[in-house]
């Protein structure tokens, strides 16, 4: 029986490496896929990992009707074994129910990759959709850290350095400067903010805490301590 199956987990926990990953075995067995994406931050019709792997794919557009691709893609005499969805926390409601018809009505298995919480701590439409739909939910094993080290179960944005809790859901970028500054970037002209991405766990979330601002709160703790006495302190 074909599945529905939907991997989700915080950013930099490795879902675009298992997807490409996912396609390579089922390629190597003689299957044939689609693969998706949207918003990736490599850019249009391309799935990246954070490790450098890299794969063309169709973009998802507010207007692509899974359905309709896939029965265009078989009445063209082409098999479809498979659909790989990356980036699925930002499909619509509508289109996680066209990829739920593919399983049912044409037995092609769909596996879907994405976060299930955005920045605010509220679940992504698309994500939502899928936990009700899915045949199967996979938490990915590869779990990841927040600065302090425990298990990063929150996603956190930050604009100019400082982390915020309101804002526009999708802002893409990549998880590259939070940490380095651990988080994603969104690197607009100079004259707009900086957006990065940051993993949490949840304490240091509710607390607004990110690896910079930790740098900098022990960066004063120290200077504090070696500072000279002055007569009569």
């Amino acid at each position: 029986m074909a599945e529905l199956v939907f991997f989700s987990g915080t950013m930099d926990c490795g879902k675009s490496t298992l997807a490409l990953q996912l396609d390579h075995t089922h390629r190597a067995r003689g299957r044939e896929g689609l693969l998706f994406t949207r918003c990736d931050r490599a850019g249009d019709s391309v799935i990246s990992s954070r490790l450098g792997l890299r794969r063309d794919a169709l973009e998802v557009r507010d207007g692509t009707d899974f359905w309709e691709v896939a029965v265009a893609h078989r009445t063209g005499g082409q098999h479809l074994d498979y659909v790989v969805c990356d980036e699925a926390q930002f499909y619509s409601p509508r289109q996680v129910e066209q990829l739920a018809r593919i399983v049912d009505d044409l037995g092609v298995d769909v596996y879907a990759f994405g976060i299930m919480a955005d920045f605010r701590t509220r679940l992504f439409p698309g994500s939502a959709r899928l936990v009700e739909l899915a045949d199967r939910l996979e938490v990915l094993q590869v779990e990841a850290l927040c600065w302090c080290g425990a298990r990063a179960t929150h996603n956190a944005r930050t604009v100019d350095g400082e982390m915020v809790v309101e804002g526009e859901q999708v802002v893409v970028g990549d998880v590259q400067a939070a940490e380095d500054e651990d988080g994603a970037t969104d690197t607009a002209p100079a004259t707009t903010a900086v957006v990065a991405y940051e993993v949490l766990c949840r304490r240091h979330h509710v607390r607004r805490e990110t690896a910079a601002r930790a740098r900098t709160r022990v960066g004063r703790q120290l200077r504090l301590e070696d500072a000279p006495l002055t007569a009569g302190a």
